[in-house]
C-alpha cells in the first residue's frame, strides 16, 4: 500500500479535508491529534505554543521529544492499513523532512492573506500572533509545489469538498495503478 500523507499550512483546511476524506470513507489520523493525547490540557499547549513560538530554540527541543511519539503513531496506524487508503495528515511534513516516508502527498493551501483572516477571526489570534506562526512553516505555496497533488481552499467549502472528491478519486486510480 502506498503511503499518503495530506500537509498545509495552519488554517488551510487540514482539518477540514481530513473531515471530508472520513465521510468518503478514506481514514485518517492528524499529527495535531496526537500531539493533544500527549499534552491534552488547552491551556497548557496554549502556554507552551506562546513560548516556543516565540523561541526557536525551544521549539525545536519541543519538537525534538514529540515528533518521534507522533512518527511512531502515523506508522503503526498506516502499516495496519487494508485494502482502503488511509491518510497521514502532518502539517509538518516538509519542515520534519517526513516526505521522503511517503509516496504520494498532498497539500491543502490558502493565500497567507486568507490563512491570516482564518487566524484572527476563527481561532482568536492578533495579526502579529497570526504572521508569528506563519513564519514558523513554509509557506503554502512551497509546500504545494513540492506536492504531488494540491487542493486550494480559497473558495466556498463546497468547492473545496469537490476538490477532495476528485482528489479521492485520483487517489484511488493511483492506487490501482501500483496493483497492474
Amino acid at each position: 500500500m502506498k503511503r499518503v500523507a495530506l500537509t498545509g499550512g495552519i488554517a488551510c483546511g487540514k482539518s477540514l479535508v481530513a473531515r471530508r476524506l472520513n465521510e468518503l470513507g478514506v481514514e485518517t489520523i492528524d499529527a495535531d491529534d496526537v500531539v493533544h493525547s500527549i499534552i491534552p490540557d488547552p491551556d497548557e499547549r496554549r502556554r507552551i505554543a506562546a513560548e516556543v513560538f516565540a523561541n526557536p530554540k525551544k521549539r525545536m527541543a519541543l519538537e525534538a521529544r514529540i515528533h518521534p511519539i507522533v512518527r511512531r503513531e502515523i506508522d503503526e496506524f498506516l502499516a495496519s492499513a487494508g485494502a482502503s487508503p488511509r491518510i497521514a495528515v502532518i502539517p509538518l511534513l516538509f519542515e520534519t523532512h517526513w516526505d521522503r516516508d511517503y509516496d504520494i502527498i498532498c497539500s491543502v493551501c490558502s493565500s497567507r492573506e486568507t490563512q491570516v483572516e482564518r487566524m484572527t477571526a476563527l481561532r482568536g489570534y492578533t495579526r502579529n500572533e497570526a504572521e508569528s506562526r506563519l513564519g514558523a512553516q513554509m509557506p503554502a505555496a512551497v509546500k504545494a509545489a513540492k506536492s504531488h497533488y494540491v487542493i486550494n481552499n480559497d473558495g466556498s467549502e463546497e468547492e473545496l469538498f469537490r476538490q477532495v472528491d476528485r482528489f479521492v478519486s485520483w487517489l484511488k486510480n493511483s492506487m490501482c495503478s501500483q496493483v497492474r
